[in-house]
């Protein structure tokens, strides 16, 4: 049985303003009992501590359902904010959608 695998691409900059609804786009996709949820940020330029914080918000949101959160095609900004605060320890980072597509859905 292939895992469910939903998408969300966020794009152009991830602040507060865009913080709530990345975060409903996170509950209603787990909500329609999703097994892993990718986050492509290939599009997204620039991610304060607001788009920091509503990550690490829905990644408690996807752990709690039981589903896996993965993270991939960041930017040197969003690399570097990641690794200042330790978060590329907590996120699973590929460094593009064809390599979590080869780690991840091959392996299940």
């Amino acid at each position: 049985m292939n895992p469910v695998v939903k998408v969300v691409q966020p794009s152009g900059i991830l602040d507060g303003t865009k913080a709530g609804q990345f975060r409903q786009e996170i509950t209603s996709l787990v909500e329609s009992n999703v097994d892993i949820v990718l986050i492509d940020f290939k599009d997204v330029t620039f991610m304060d501590s607001s788009g920091l914080g509503a990550l690490v918000l829905a990644l408690k949101t996807v752990r709690a359902a039981g589903s896996k959160l993965f993270i991939c095609s960041v930017n040197d900004q969003i690399k570097m904010l990641f690794e200042l605060t330790s978060m590329d320890r907590v996120f699973e980072i590929f460094p593009s959608r064809e390599d979590f597509e080869g780690a991840i859905v091959a392996t299940n």
